[in-house]
């Protein structure tokens, strides 16, 4: 049964990509339309399907897709590709999104961004936004090969187990390891704050908790700073400040750029291996990691939610928010009732 709501789910999802540009080097749906989530998101036959492609030439793309789905677009497309194309790769987190669209008589929202931008996000997290969402279960639609951008998605899993190890205790469980995994990108998002339900990383992990296993389970296997014992679900770290410098600096280079500029003093201006090691001997080294994550967060969260006034126009972006403020309010009234 399962398989067959696995097959019939991909049939669909390459129907939807159907009516779009095939020029796609990756197409992948998340979110609770696709995975499963328990809280206000746990009905997915209503949820909206999210997609993100992934293109080598922006422009042709966006040129191609106003001539098939001119509807999707708003104002900006009396402007032509090049300037959607701007609006994408010069302003929040460098992608551009269409949301509320009716497909197939399913509701979806589909994300554009250049190849190039993702593998940076994924290797160095400038915005750890695409990046973040591919931390998580994802239901890859579409794939060509591309050994860099493979390359780049499985680093961004590595460093994500990375971070979250500098940020959990010596000895925790595989539900404490993915909730920490599936935090990262919520980290300073003022979303969570103004539109998201609060419960939400949990909602995510606890129904797919075998889809997290199936994404970092051979990484957990292969990697030496931890003793992962899978059978019990249990996992432990060397905590020492050796360890944790090892772990530092082996984070992206944003992150080690933030957590410099957190723990630098003014006019000290130290290169930012030293600052690394101080932080490997600070007993709240996972709290400066965090500061780090949400100072990531927060400015590419605000910045591309204010971009989606444009790229939606004003109209979706109203219903767009009411749809988020209702879940985060029936998330509420679940909790007190």
């Amino acid at each position: 049964m399962a398989l067959q709501a696995l097959q019939s789910s991909r049939v669909a999802f390459r129907k939807i990509l159907s009516h779009f540009p095939e020029e796609l080097r990756l197409a992948f749906a998340y979110g609770s339309g696709v995975y499963r989530q328990a809280g206000p998101s746990s009905n997915q036959k209503n949820a909206m399907l999210d997609f993100v492609f992934t293109v080598d030439d922006p422009v042709a793309w966006h040129s191609k897709n106003l001539k098939k789905n001119w509807n999707h677009y708003s104002f900006l497309k009396v402007l032509g590709p090049r300037i959607i194309t701007a609006v994408q790769n010069n302003y929040g987190a460098e992608v551009y999104y269409n949301p509320l669209i009716t497909r197939d008589g399913r509701l979806i929202k589909h994300g554009v961004t250049s190849t190039s931008v993702l593998i940076e996000d994924l290797l160095n997290w400038n915005n750890l936004y695409i990046a973040g969402r591919l931390q998580k279960p994802v239901k890859i639609v579409a794939m060509n090969e591309d050994m860099a951008l493979r390359s780049a998605l499985d680093q961004n899993l590595k460093n994500a187990v990375t971070a979250a190890f500098l940020m959990l205790p010596e000895s925790f469980s595989e539900e404490d390891l993915f909730t920490e995994i599936a935090g990262l990108s919520y980290s300073g998002n003022f979303q969570m704050v103004v539109g998201e339900d609060k419960a939400k990383v949990l909602n995510i992990v606890k129904p797919n908790m075998a889809h997290f296993r199936e994404l970092y389970g051979s990484i957990l296997q292969e990697s030496p700073q931890v003793v992962y014992k899978a059978q019990q679900g249990s996992l432990e770290i060397d905590k020492s400040p050796e360890g944790q410098f090892t772990q530092l600096m082996t984070l992206p280079k944003t992150l080690q750029q933030q957590i410099n500029h957190i723990m630098d003093p003014p006019g000290k201006n130290r290169v930012v291996e030293e600052t690394l090691f101080q932080v490997a001997h600070d007993p709240d080294c996972g709290d400066v990691v965090l500061l780090g994550l949400a100072a990531i967060v927060k400015t590419s969260s605000i910045r591309q939610s204010t971009k989606g006034v444009l790229t939606a126009g004003l109209k979706k972006s109203v219903v767009y928010s009411s749809l988020k403020l209702h879940k985060m309010w029936k998330g509420w009234l679940r909790k007190t009732s």
